[in-house]
């Protein structure tokens, strides 16, 4: 690949410097640059590990060791229409979204590749360990990382397909502690650089950043079998699917979880364990790495980071959503996370998961 240009998205992390180190050792020719998201006015203890202006110092520092050109690219404002904005707007909405997801999908791996084509770069290359598979027909899958505590494919299912061929992952196949040896053996100042574990715009508590951006409402919280009022709250933007703490409610003796939001009626539903599970779910805005008819009957499937996949059947799929059966069913599956698929290592895409539709009871009119 001598020659070939590649924009290496650096974030002044020690996954991403030795991405860059690894492909000039290789041969290209490599464009470091990092997207600008922090504001003019960045709060305190917001942007502070990854995209913060320190990063940004050490990325340049980085690249400067690697010998390899530096760019700041300014995505502040795509920043606050795709990432920001959504986040707030779901919580309002009663579900639970993910913010990295929209990140990936919409900005690294959008933005990015359009920034990379007009730098007359051929591939984009970011520090995730996701594992990229050359076919001998040309195509290119993405499959989960070598490392499975570091994988990060779930946060890449909404990639467009026809990027694919042009993005790398050069530490797709290693597991973290050997990308930090060699990041100690190229003396680079990142080796040691902790991870970060935050959303990077949220300072303390998620709940205490909704609090702030969207207005209280009081309201009940009811019993999903019988419509019982055991509770009051302020709003449905402060709770999750499965939450047993911090409920507040009237009969404290008994466990129940949250089963279901509605801000419609800005209800919160809670119930038994057993409420709480789903046979199956459906999915909007799907997105999908193969042919639409190649997709398996039989999948695996993740809904939430950090889970293991369970074994479920693919009742419907289109390109708008698809609609699966668990083979087991699960617990608290959140309306506004990642429903992403897989068949073994294979990343298939994923779409986002749908309100769980259920039967609630019939209140009398007061």
């Amino acid at each position: 690949m001598s020659g070939e240009r590649v924009l290496c998205a650096m974030s002044g992390g020690v996954d991403s410097s030795v991405t860059a180190a690894l492909l000039k050792d290789a041969g290209y020719t490599v464009i470091g640059a990092m997207m600008r998201f922090w504001p003019d006015g960045k709060r305190v203890d917001t942007f502070d590990t990854c995209c913060s202006p320190d990063a940004a110092y050490e990325a340049r520092r980085v690249a400067e060791q690697v010998g390899v050109p530096f760019y700041l690219l300014d995505y502040r404002e795509q920043f606050q229409r795709h990432i920001v904005g959504p986040f707030l707007d779901e919580y309002a909405r009663g579900r639970t979204p993910n913010p990295c997801v929209n990140c990936n999908t919409k900005v690294k791996f959008d933005e990015l590749v359009k920034k990379a084509r007009m730098l007359g770069c051929r591939y984009v290359a970011t520090g995730h360990y996701v594992k990229r598979v050359e076919r001998e027909d040309g195509s290119v899958e993405f499959h989960r990382g070598d490392d499975p505590r570091k994988d990060q494919t779930y946060f890449l299912w909404g990639t467009p397909r026809d990027a694919l061929p042009y993005i790398l992952f050069p530490v797709g196949e290693m597991e973290k502690p050997r990308v930090r040896e060699i990041a100690a053996e190229k003396g680079l100042l990142t080796a040691r650089k902790p991870e970060s574990q935050n959303i990077c715009f949220v300072p303390g508590k998620v709940q205490d950043y909704v609090a702030e951006h969207l207005p209280q409402s009081q309201g009940f919280i009811r019993e999903i079998r019988t419509g019982e009022v055991v509770g009051e709250h302020l709003g449905t933007q402060f709770y999750t699917l499965g939450q047993k703490k911090g409920l507040g409610l009237y009969q404290t003796h008994r466990v129940r979880h949250v089963v279901h939001l509605d801000p419609g009626t800005n209800t919160v539903w809670v119930g038994d364990y057993e409420d709480c599970l789903w046979a199956g779910l459906k999915a909007e805005g799907a997105n999908y790495l193969l042919d639409l008819a190649e997709l398996p009957r039989e999948v695996e499937v993740q809904v939430r980071y950090r889970t293991k996949p369970v074994r479920a059947t693919v009742i419907h799929a289109d390109e708008q959503g698809f609609e699966l059966r668990f083979e087991e069913p699960q617990f608290a599956v959140a309306p506004g996370q990642s429903a992403v698929l897989y068949a073994g290592t294979r990343l298939l895409g994923g779409g986002l998961i749908a309100d769980h539709a259920r039967e609630l009871p019939v209140l009398a009119e007061a």
